[in-house]
């Protein structure tokens, strides 16, 4: 039991430790990005990364968050989890 408990201590310790490197991570510009560094955000992966770039090579930059719904299989919701990772 006693281990239980250490264990789920240093998981709870563990998780809250990358939560704040997590939010001490500079945002990513949508519109110099490459591929590779969109993919690392949530909700995104490597195929919509790479529309990202296709997107914004073939129409221009992305103004703001809510532009980012033009790319297919990017939402609302996506863009709501996105917006305080992302700038333009």
């Amino acid at each position: 039991m006693k281990t239980l408990l250490k264990t789920l201590a240093l998981s709870l310790l563990l998780g809250t430790a990358s939560m704040a490197v997590a939010q001490d991570v500079a945002p990513i510009n949508i519109n110099t990005a490459n591929a590779e560094l969109l993919a690392e955000l949530p909700g995104i992966g490597s195929t919509k990364a790479q529309a990202i770039v296709e997107d914004r090579d073939n129409n221009g930059p992305f103004a703001d968050a809510d532009d980012l719904t033009r790319v297919n299989g990017i939402g609302e919701g996506t863009v709501a989890n996105l917006s305080d990772q992302v700038e333009f």
